[in-house]
């Protein structure tokens, strides 16, 4: 059977036409799937602020760090929440093991804090990210100064080891 040009023409126009429907519905299932199963594998790593001026040191240890408030003592500095609180070298030129600015800035911490009935007597959580090559009496000025400002829950931020 021979089509005029006309009937080709009409063909081809109604071929054209012609339009799937696209079934979104399976689509939107698996992207709420993928969504969910995102958002619920995200909250289970706690990320501590990293700093490129401390090296911390390596442990096998397993248990996740807790919220709390975060001390970094590098070479130079030490910083508390993002705020440099003091230098090093100042701290270390002191005969004292109270270092005074630390001291000040986590008792201001330990008001902002919101602590409960119950516990308002117990000693607070402090996490001390302290650079692997720092000396041992600085480390004990900072955990001196962090106990007389009731944190006495010390905790050190280590670096996973690599099972080897």
């Amino acid at each position: 059977m021979k089509l005029t040009p006309l009937q080709k023409r009409a063909y081809h126009k109604q071929r054209n036409t012609q339009q799937l429907d696209l079934n979104l519905t399976a689509l939107v299932d698996v992207f709420t799937i993928l969504i969910f199963f995102l958002l619920s594998n995200s909250t289970e790593v706690e990320v501590l602020p990293a700093s490129k001026a401390v090296t911390l040191p390596e442990s096998n240890a397993e248990k996740s760090p807790k919220p709390t408030v975060v001390v970094l003592v590098s070479g130079t500095d030490i910083v508390v929440e993002g705020r440099r609180i003091a230098m090093v070298s100042d701290v270390m030129a002191s005969p004292e093991d109270l270092i005074a600015p630390l001291q000040a800035e986590l008792q201001l911490l330990s008001t902002r804090q919101v602590v409960s009935q119950d516990k308002q007597g117990e000693a607070r959580a402090i996490t001390i990210m302290g650079d692997k090559d720092i000396p041992y009496q600085l480390l004990r000025k900072v955990m001196v100064t962090c106990a007389r400002a009731n944190f006495s829950d010390v905790s050190f931020a280590l670096r996973q080891k690599a099972d080897a």
